[in-house]
């Protein structure tokens, strides 16, 4: 397998590129319903590209009568919003009914454009990869698909009382990694599970690391954060950040802050107290019990220690990084983990779970702490260490490393797997370029989509 940074073999080049995100949309705020890091990766990703020249073209679900068609979010960069289905109410779980639906709409506005419009489909997560396959059929251009997640790895560390992942959704992950063109995850450990559970071609697979803005993510000073956001300066911090759901398991967090705080413990002293803060709303299955976390905290007695607060903007994210003493991402399942990298990014230390891509993320006992399992004493054991140790000594380690991740390295490597695609995929068509794309234009043209 290519390294992501093999940029010698990236053969041609992309010039317009259509991105497929049904589910959710770049612009969704991260943090609650299916918005996550996902959302951030598509977005930055888009930007960056086009600040080198190539024309990114989003395809997303509308979720909203008020969304508009198009939305020019920078110069070379549009999210055209779909209609496909309800507006609201419509699980994720449901939005396979409406794959079709959205599929139209994505070939009717690839019909009002000369042939060969876009160079290549890149989609994300397995719903795009079904609209991808087809598209890449009609427009006979290469498929590159990224899923993020795989029901399979996610199934196996279910936390308890979660839902599994439905097995028509392993099914669909199965069917797209068989037709995509190339596949791109984030770490070495997403591409083995891609080989040892879809029998993925190891040849076909690139890495490429999600990056983080390093110029909106940096170090600052804790007590202006603090003030800020709200908080006590006395006060030992350990913030999460994410979408409240079994999966990103901040009930962990909390049942280890309340043994954290049973007595005096050597990180908070006698004159300290410790606080968690959670930055983040409802989504998946949390979503069915949305005061979960309350009732955790009331019922464990930590309810005056713990400061509950909305998704946040991006600069509000800073406040709340740099306000920390320590971040927690106590995932079961974490494709890499970008709240990871931005609170490195800002100074931040981060204890998190010994899961997916976080042994990316973190420099086990460098730039935090890397827990195995998710039982709480452990999890309070390793928060107590961090803070009794002074996580202030990690400061400059975490902000060197997070420096490693920036988008333009992304971009660099995902425009060089798009070169590879392309390649790859003209030397073995090499009459498709004009006639499919000809004689795909007359099909949709009698079928009236262009008028």
């Amino acid at each position: 397998m290519r390294p992501s940074s093999d940029l010698s073999t990236a053969g041609p080049s992309a010039k317009r590129v259509a991105v497929l995100s049904v589910h959710t949309s770049p612009l969704a705020q991260p943090g609650t319903g299916d918005a996550g890091g996902m959302n951030v990766y598509v977005l930055q990703t888009a930007l960056e590209m086009a600040r080198r020249g190539v024309e990114v073209e989003i395809f997303t679900r509308a979720t909203s009568s008020t969304d508009e068609p198009v939305v020019r979010v920078a110069p070379g960069v549009l999210v055209r919003n779909v209609v496909a289905g309800p507006f609201e109410g419509l699980d994720k779980t449901d939005l396979p009914t409406q794959l079709c639906a959205f599929t139209a709409g994505v070939l009717r506005a690839e019909a009002n454009h000369e042939p060969g419009y876009y160079d290549i489909v890149h989609s994300h997560y397995w719903l795009s990869g079904q609209v991808g396959w087809l598209a890449r059929d009609r427009w006979a251009v290469p498929l590159v698909h990224t899923a993020h997640t795989l029901a399979a790895v996610k199934n196996a560390a279910l936390a308890q009382g979660d839902v599994p992942e439905p097995a028509m959704r392993a099914i669909g992950e199965q069917q797209v990694v068989d037709e995509a063109d190339r596949l791109i995850v984030n770490t070495e450990i997403e591409a083995e599970q891609l080989v040892s559970l879809h029998h993925a071609d190891r040849a076909q697979i690139d890495v490429v690391h999600p990056g983080v803005d390093l110029g909106v993510f940096t170090p600052g000073d804790k007590s202006a954060a603090r003030a800020a956001v709200g908080l006590d300066p006395a006060e030992r911090i350990v913030a999460f950040v994410g979408r409240i759901q079994p999966l990103k398991a901040p009930d962990v967090l909390l049942r280890a802050a309340a043994r954290v705080a049973e007595g005096r413990s050597e990180a908070t002293g006698e004159g300290g107290r410790l606080r968690v803060v959670v930055a983040g709303g409802p989504s998946g299955s949390g979503l069915a019990a949305p005061d979960g976390l309350i009732r955790l905290a009331d019922e464990l007695g930590i309810a005056d220690r713990i400061t509950f607060l909305p998704p946040q903007s991006r600069e509000q994210l800073v406040d709340v990084y740099r306000a920390a003493d320590l971040v927690a991402v106590p995932s079961y399942s974490e494709s890499f983990g970008l709240v990871a990298v931005e609170a490195q990014a800002c100074g931040t230390p981060v204890v998190a779970a010994a899961v997916g891509g976080l042994p990316v993320a973190v420099r086990d006992g460098v730039t935090g702490t890397l827990v195995d399992g998710h039982d709480p004493q452990d999890w309070a054991t390793a928060i107590d260490a961090l803070l009794a140790g002074g996580p202030e000594r990690m400061r400059a380690a975490a902000i060197a490393h997070a420096a490693t991740f920036s988008w333009a390295h992304s971009v660099d490597a995902l425009l060089a797997s798009y070169g590879r695609a392309i390649g790859d995929y003209r030397a073995r068509h090499p009459h498709r370029d004009g006639a499919a794309r000809r004689s795909g234009r007359r099909f949709t043209m009698r079928r009236g989509v262009r008028a």
